[in-house]
């Protein structure tokens, strides 16, 4: 129908978006008239909009339209009848430990949106505190969705794993040494479709911008590593930090990016002096 609404709205289920094709599909035609639902927070003004939806109304494509609308509005009802689910499933559950209320977010959290986010957070996250000990949401781009993946692949009981290191390696977040001839020939990560895995992946990769440990831990290592290989280090530390969590009951401590850089100053100073000492020298402060 040459209606290039997507080149206007950035997310067309929005609001602004959803409202546009109801009136679509109940007969408005008129463009202005149809930009005038409009949302006051849109970056595109009525007039380009208006411009977006100028075309010819097809009544094949209309028919189409109108199907796929009714398809994403029964969809979203079923995924609100699954989040009631779970959340009276959660509610259900038999307290494992004293209920406390969880911390506030912080400041970039609560300014966090995803359109995916499952409804009642703070419940949620109260719920996932009271099941597991600690509130593993909080952990940097963690949110609850990943939270609620990780727990419900990796479970609230630790013990079944001796170490960090046998966890990680669970993840598919470990590198697998091929030796031969005390050579190592490869050691890249198995392939696995681990969801706990993935999730913290995902984690990772949210954080190549942050202005955190875990982001200044992921520009450093893409600037030799790449980013493939960046984005599962820093997965790992995140698993690491999650498994403490989990087995030891202890709350996330973030370490400040400022924190972080010193104490790496400092292990790179002293590993210059350890090699500067083995080749017969000795560093002198400038």
């Amino acid at each position: 129908m040459n209606v290039q609404l997507s080149q206007a709205l950035r997310d067309v289920t929005g609001v602004t978006g959803l409202a546009i094709l109801r009136a679509i599909v109940a007969g408005e035609r008129d463009p202005q008239t149809l930009a005038a639902y409009r949302e006051p927070g849109c970056k595109k003004s009525a007039a380009e909009i208006g411009h977006a939806l100028t075309g010819t109304w097809r009544a094949e494509h209309l028919f189409v339209l109108q199907q796929s609308l009714e398809l994403y509005a029964f969809y979203t009802q079923q995924l609100e009848a699954c989040d009631a689910e779970v959340e009276r499933t959660y509610g259900a559950t038999r307290p494992a430990w004293p209920s406390a209320p969880v911390a506030p977010l912080s400041a970039h959290k609560r300014q966090a949106h995803s359109k995916n986010a499952p409804p009642h957070q703070e419940d949620l996250r109260q719920h996932l505190k009271r099941l597991c000990g600690v509130d593993v949401s909080v952990v940097a781009g963690f949110g609850v969705s990943l939270a609620q993946t990780v727990l419900m692949e990796c479970g609230t009981d630790m013990s079944k794993f001796p170490n960090e290191k046998h966890f990680c390696s669970w993840l598919g977040l470990a590198p697998k040494h091929e030796i031969s001839g005390a050579k190592v020939l490869k050691n890249k990560t198995l392939k696995t479709k681990n969801r706990a895995g993935q999730a913290f992946r995902m984690a990772a990769h949210s954080l190549q911008r942050a202005d955190c440990l875990y982001g200044v831990m992921y520009r450093r290592l893409r600037a030799r590593l790449g980013p493939a290989q960046a984005t599962v280090a820093v997965a790992h530390a995140l698993a690491r930090v999650v498994y403490r969590m989990l087995k030891d009951k202890v709350a996330y401590a973030p370490m400040s990016a400022g924190e972080y850089e010193k104490q790496y100053e400092a292990q790179q100073l002293k590993y210059l002096q350890k090699k500067a000492a083995k080749l017969g020298y000795q560093l002198v402060p400038g």
